[in-house]
C-alpha cells in the first residue's frame, strides 16, 4: 500500500460527496418545476457511485497471500453515472394552472423535500468523514517525518 492511497481514497470520496450534495441541491431548486425543457415536470436525480478498483501488482499479490487478506484494501469511490427517478410527481388538480392537462391536474416534481435534506446530511457528514481521514493521514506523515529528528 503506498503512502498516499489513503488520502487518495479519501479524496476521491470528498469529489463523490461534492457532487452528490450539487445534485441534491438542484433537485430541492428545482421542487416546484413544472415545465422543463424536455416537458412535464421536474424529476429528481441522484448519482451511482462504484468502488475504484485497479489490479494489484504480482509483488501485492504475493503479500497479501502471504498475510493471508483475500482482497486488498478500498481504491476510494467514483461516480458513474446521474439517474433520474422516473417515478410520476404527485397530481394536484388546478385548472388554471398553465401546465395542467385537459382533465385539469398539474404534475409537481417527485422531489420530497425532507428526504432530500436527510441525503444532504448524509452527504455532508460523508465528505466530513472523508476531509478528516485526510488530515489523520497528513499528520501521521508529519509524525513518521518527525522520527528521523
Amino acid at each position: 500500500m503506498g503512502l498516499f492511497m489513503g488520502i487518495d481514497a479519501s479524496a476521491s470520496g470528498l469529489t463523490a460527496e461534492r457532487l452528490r450534495m450539487d445534485v441534491i441541491s438542484n433537485n430541492i431548486a428545482n421542487s416546484n418545476t413544472t415545465r422543463t425543457d424536455r416537458g412535464g415536470a421536474y424529476h429528481r436525480r441522484f448519482v451511482v457511485f462504484e468502488p475504484r478498483t485497479r489490479e494489484p501488482k504480482t509483488f501485492e499479490k504475493a503479500l497479501m497471500q502471504a498475510v493471508g487478506l483475500s482482497r486488498q484494501t478500498g481504491e476510494g469511490v467514483r461516480a458513474v453515472s446521474i439517474m433520474e427517478d422516473t417515478t410520476q410527481g404527485p397530481m394536484v388538480y388546478d385548472p388554471s394552472h398553465p401546465d395542467a392537462n385537459a382533465e385539469g391536474y398539474v404534475e409537481k416534481p417527485n422531489v420530497n423535500i425532507v428526504n432530500e435534506m436527510v441525503d444532504m446530511i448524509t452527504a455532508q457528514r460523508a465528505y466530513e468523514a472523508n476531509s478528516t481521514a485526510i488530515t489523520a493521514a497528513k499528520t501521521m506523515m508529519s509524525k513518521t517525518l518527525e522520527i528521523g529528528k
